[in-house]
């Protein structure tokens, strides 16, 4: 993936970074593969807003991936490289020797014609998947299970990879994006490589609109509310918030509290926790 940069013609474009799109390979979804995305936009089934920010947007589609990877040991072939409006990653679209197709996260390095499959036995090679106990130490993986057979759930975003340290007992220590260093299952899943378009990170938005079709609304800062509105609202000017420390608008404390249970299963599981 690479940058397109703009210079500044408009306000709009002024400081605007997005991507080419050169890596993308086919522009419609495939059919099969998609079905409609029941987006609440925020609101609970009463219309109370739950999440603030949150509504309008482009219309999209929900893509099927396939997490769980349980197609074992059937060769598939990557055919295309799609964009997934509802994710920062690509999509890789695979032909199974049986008919069948799945979208995958699309592995950094790994192109067109390429072929890659899943299972205990499977190589160790970009795309593969397989328990994290067949993969040596060292290894770059992605798209991992928490829970043996229940799908990745963590390290799905653009450019991220998980790095595996150790083997124990029935445990591995996997060393996540955030720094966190933690134990998982050695019989869950794990798809080896990082996940490509690393260029995301570097993307500017360059104006409100362009959040707005993300479907992002704006946000409006506590302090510039009224009392009645905000625990931070109310003043003079451009007063202090006259707390001894940030909370939410509903008095809870913000902005660097830690808002982990302290009884959390997994707390047992984390060696070192994420800075």
């Amino acid at each position: 993936m690479a940058i397109r940069l703009y210079k500044a013609y408009t306000p709009g474009t002024r400081n605007r970074r997005v991507s080419t799109f050169v890596d993308i390979t086919k522009k419609k979804p495939e059919k099969s593969l998609i079905k409609s995305n029941n987006y609440k936009k925020g609101h609970n089934s009463r219309g109370v807003i739950t999440s603030k920010h949150r509504g309008g947007g482009h219309k999209k589609k929900y893509r099927v991936i396939d997490f769980k990877r349980k197609k074992i040991n059937i060769w598939a072939k990557v055919t295309a490289i799609e964009y997934d409006p509802n994710r920062n990653a690509r999509l890789a679209l695979l032909h199974y020797a049986d008919g069948t197709k799945k979208y995958i996260l699309h592995p950094r390095s790994l192109k067109i014609g390429n072929q890659v499959i899943s299972g205990p036995n499977s190589s160790i090679e970009i795309g593969n998947a397989l328990p994290m106990k067949n993969i040596p130490l060292g290894t770059a993986v992605h798209n991992i299970e928490l829970t043996p057979g229940k799908g990745g759930q963590i390290v799905r975003a653009a450019g991220a990879y998980a790095q595996i340290l150790a083997k124990e007992g029935k445990f591995i220590t996997l060393k996540l994006p955030s720094s966190e260093v933690r134990l998982i299952n050695q019989s869950c899943y794990a798809t080896i490589g990082q996940i490509g378009n690393i260029d995301a990170s570097n993307i500017t938005i360059g104006k409100a609109g362009r959040n707005r079709w993300l479907g992002k609304k704006p946000k409006v800062r506590g302090i510039a509310m009224n009392p009645v509105d905000h625990p931070h609202g109310g003043g003079e000017g451009r007063s202090p918030i006259g707390k001894t420390h940030p909370v939410t608008p509903w008095g809870k404390p913000a902005l660097g509290i830690k808002t982990r249970a302290h009884n959390k299963y997994s707390n047992s599981l984390i060696l070192r926790r994420r800075k």
